[in-house]
């Protein structure tokens, strides 16, 4: 069975692999991130660590509660949009175990109901 530490350091690196390749396709940052995404990065990583919920859910997109402030959210949603296509051309088994992980958690909700 995987620690909530586990599922903590999956997320965390999921976010920061697609908040790079944003970066790198949109902003042409090379080796690095610019300080908009940097600061992105470190939110993210944030909130994640002071998640409560991390042991009942799998992403911050099953969640009901979101604990990201409105200009931060609307980032990450921008940045979600357009890394998460692309994704499994750049981390095809981190996009792969994403999915999964995603169905099996909105099966899990369904049946709670």
């Amino acid at each position: 069975m995987k620690t909530v530490e586990d599922k903590r350091t999956r997320e965390k690196l999921l976010v920061s692999q697609m908040i790079a390749l944003y970066c790198r396709k949109k902003h042409r940052v090379k080796g690095g991130l610019c300080p908009s995404c940097r600061e992105l990065d470190e939110y993210a990583k944030m909130r994640s660590d002071k998640c409560p919920f991390m042991e009942t859910k799998t992403f911050c997109s099953n969640c009901k509660v979101h604990c990201y402030k409105p200009e931060m959210r609307e980032k990450i949603r921008e940045v979600m949009r357009f890394s998460g296509p692309r994704m499994v051309f750049h981390h095809p088994v981190t996009a792969v175990r994403h999915v999964i992980e995603s169905k099996r958690e909105k099966r899990r909700l369904e049946n709670e109901k």
